[in-house]
């Protein structure tokens, strides 16, 4: 009997993934190679099911004899392991980004005379209700958190791009690109409170209260399916910390950043050039301890950020305080710079990565932003935050749009400039 191999990566099984499966039946024993979480991050969202049960209900299908993990997008070393007979596939990925890769198991297969069998793509009346059923279950805010978590556990740099309102947010959740073979798109959006301040025309000194940010929080959460990560700059006195976090807790947030600053908070990047106080590493291990008393689910996150190196007390500070922070329940680290190279921020990442291999590392490199996304991860980087980048690329361009208008005394001239509206709403759902 033939050895027919193929290749799956979906969290719900429909009746064209069935109708590839009979098919392959017909030419042999078929071996299905499940698609491990982050390769299926490339080319879609991060799977709503981990790979252990995706797999267990593939293994369940009638004419799968063998279910192995293909665990890169390339099919390169598991076809030499393997060398099957026949390779099937659906035949949507003669375009796009998939092309690239049916060129390679082509040539690959013709090292031992092995054959490509291609399934006319069959797309279910249904499609639309599935779809739609794996972004609601994608926003619930329990499968939210669960995803962030198995993002920073699969080893690869987790990419959080800032978003301001549900627009920004939209565009966050549906930007990609495709890229040496990859689809290429971000993890998770961040809620700044620079951003949320600024757009509402405010300063950044904690003015903005949590009622308010809550109401953008919600437009967000309602139009994407992305892990949030939520910046509640101190976290403010203990005594309301505990109830803030239960509430980002239970609107679905998945992880809450805080900064070890005490007193008026000043935007980091000013550091010594305005008073700030870094608070006392025993005071902001109790926020810590207490803030996580107050959670309820084991996969929210809690993370402590340092102001050690933005107040110039140098690494050694820092490392001091992280020990401290994580033994005090704190889920990750976020070191901060306003240095315009990474060295200050390599040189505790690699010391703490002596110490500890697990606990999260959270950086936001919007001073040192040469550092590539692989060079963080060689360090041993779990997340790269850009921080602010919408806000600041909406306004110079909302400028150039209204001082044009003014000179110009007509909007013909401005319109270059714009995005079309319907473009603009195709962004936005309808349903």
């Amino acid at each position: 009997m033939k050895k027919v191999y193929l290749c799956m990566s979906t969290d719900i099984i429909q009746t064209g993934h069935i109708n590839v499966i009979e098919k392959a039946a017909e030419l042999g024993e078929v071996t299905v190679g499940v698609l491990c979480d982050e390769c299926v991050a490339m080319y879609e969202k991060y799977p709503i099911l981990p790979l252990e049960e995706r797999m267990k209900i593939i293994r369940n299908i009638k004419g799968v004899s063998h279910v192995v993990v293909q665990d890169d997008i390339y099919y390169d070393k598991i076809l030499k392991e393997m060398k099957p007979d026949i390779v099937v596939h659906g035949d949507n990925w003669k375009k796009g980004y998939q092309k690239d890769v049916r060129e390679r198991v082509i040539k690959m297969l013709a090292e031992w005379g092995g054959e490509l069998v291609e399934i006319p793509y069959y797309k279910s009346p249904n499609l639309n209700l599935f779809e739609r059923a794996m972004m609601e279950c994608r926003g619930v805010p329990e499968v939210r958190r669960q995803i962030l978590r198995r993002q920073i556990a699969s080893g690869e740099i987790v990419k959080v791009m800032v978003a301001y309102d549900g627009l920004s947010a939209l565009l966050v959740e549906k930007t990609s690109i495709e890229k040496d073979g990859e689809k290429r798109q971000f993890d998770a959006i961040w809620v700044s409170s620079l951003c949320d301040s600024t757009a509402k025309g405010k300063p950044d000194i904690e003015l903005v209260d949590l009622t308010s940010r809550v109401s953008s929080l919600n437009d967000m959460m309602e139009v994407t399916t992305k892990p949030i990560i939520f910046d509640a700059d101190t976290g403010g006195l203990i005594e309301h910390f505990v109830y803030n976090i239960k509430t980002l807790e239970r609107i679905g947030v998945s992880a809450v950043i805080i900064e070890d600053k005490i007193g008026l908070k000043r935007n980091s990047l000013f550091g010594n050039d305005v008073e700030q106080h870094q608070d006392s590493i025993e005071h902001f291990c109790m926020k810590i301890r207490e803030g996580k008393k107050a959670l309820t689910s084991s996969t929210f996150m809690l993370i402590a950020r340092i102001e050690s190196l933005i107040l110039e007390q140098g690494v050694e500070d820092a490392l001091e305080r992280a020990r401290a922070y994580v033994a005090a329940g704190a889920d990750g680290i976020m070191i901060h710079s306003r240095a315009e190279t990474p060295d200050e921020i390599f040189a505790f990442v690699d010391a703490f990565r002596a110490e500890d291999k697990d606990t999260a590392i959270v950086v936001v490199p919007t001073t040192f932003n040469k550092v590539r996304e692989d060079e963080f991860k060689a360090h041993g980087v779990n997340i790269v935050i850009y921080a602010n980048h919408m806000l600041r690329a909406a306004f110079p361009a909302m400028k150039k749009v209204v001082t044009s208008v003014l000179e110009n005394e007509r909007c013909y001239e401005a319109s270059q400039d714009c995005m079309s509206i319907k473009e603009i709403l195709s962004l936005v759902p309808m349903e």
